[in-house]
């Protein structure tokens, strides 16, 4: 199981490859909430997206022990696609994708964009079929989107950065998928701060995590589910990272209403691209504020910030922005 030192020679592995993304405030949303909220802006890292730093900490860390592979595969209906595109171009290696046909069109275009061969497939079930009988080939070696050791140690890079570049935190707020950028938040969180509590948020529409918690084991949803959040769309969390889950001080189930309106207001507010992915997460951190009795300060990872026409239209349809945030919406 990866810990805190894997995290810390992961940075080492990856920190002429990504950006060190930046700390952003809104004093708009702050004053209205009454409480210090921080963003960790990874909707501006290398593709776009947290991924980077998985997928380029796990060659790096093959390199590093000779076991450079001939040839990289991965299964993803998001920014994992791109993020394994991109850091194999890195390292020179080629690269084959298995992605779901209902996949982000603008995800899509950019895996093939660094150079991989994508393999569109009729659900996320055939693709994860496809990419273990690949895995199978020799030479060939298949980076899971979140259920593997340097994939984790990697996406805990992200929030080691951003307790750094703000101290006091009273809470860390991430998106739950398949639990990669959860388990990395947990490890660093505790070992760094361990006052600092971890909530995972995750769309109800695709609350495999959730009900996973509440039986204490692992759930697998039956059908692809209908949200917006794309990030979010994993069958089931994986054996490693739910491990990790266990440990969270809670998970919240966000409404596709309140994930288009936290994607609005995040939009309009910090002025950047920002997926429904992770603008859910601020859904979690208002119903978390409601019960508290002092003032806090709350750290959100951004996700990412990859979102296609399609999507686009979706989320403004309907005009939000005349309904102002605050703690008892």
């Amino acid at each position: 199981m990866p810990t805190i030192e894997d995290i810390k020679k992961a940075r080492i592995r990856i920190e002429n490859f990504v950006h060190e993304t930046p700390i952003l405030t809104s004093l708009l949303l702050n004053e209205w909430l009454g409480h210090e909220i921080y963003f960790k802006a990874e909707c501006l890292q290398k593709i776009g997206a947290f991924k980077a730093r998985g997928a380029c900490n796990t060659l790096a860390w093959l390199i590093e022990n000779n076991e450079r592979p001939k040839h990289v595969i991965a299964n993803s209906s998001g920014n994992h696609s791109q993020a394994v595109a991109w850091a194999a171009r890195e390292f020179n290696i080629p690269a084959t994708i298995y992605m779901p046909v209902y996949a982000s069109k603008i995800k899509i275009q950019a895996t093939k964009s660094y150079g991989a061969h994508v393999q569109l497939c009729e659900n996320r079930n055939i693709a994860d079929a496809l990419v273990l009988e690949a895995s199978k080939k020799e030479g060939t070696y298949w980076i899971p989107p979140y259920n593997h050791e340097q994939v984790i140690a990697g996406q805990g890079t992200a929030v080691c950065e951003a307790l750094e570049q703000v101290s006091d935190i009273d809470a860390v707020f991430a998106p739950c998928g398949g639990g990669g950028l959860l388990s990395g938040t947990v490890i660093a969180t505790n070992a760094l701060s361990p006052k600092t509590k971890v909530f995972g948020v995750e769309p109800l529409n695709a609350n495999d995590a959730a009900e996973s918690l509440r039986t204490n084991q692992i759930q697998r949803l039956q059908a692809t589910p209908d949200t917006l959040a794309d990030g979010a769309m994993t069958m089931a969390v994986g054996d490693i990272t739910f491990e990790y889950l266990k440990r969270l001080d809670g998970m919240y189930e966000v409404e596709e209403s309140k994930l288009i309106y936290w994607t609005q207001w995040l939009t309009h507010l910090l002025k950047l691209h920002v997926e429904p992915t992770s603008a859910m997460a601020m859904e979690g951190v208002v119903q978390w504020l409601r019960n508290s009795t002092s003032k806090k300060r709350v750290m959100v990872i951004l996700s990412g910030g990859n979102i296609d026409h399609t999507n686009k239209l979706k989320i403004w349809n309907t005009n939000h922005l005349d309904t102002r945030p605050g703690l008892n919406l």
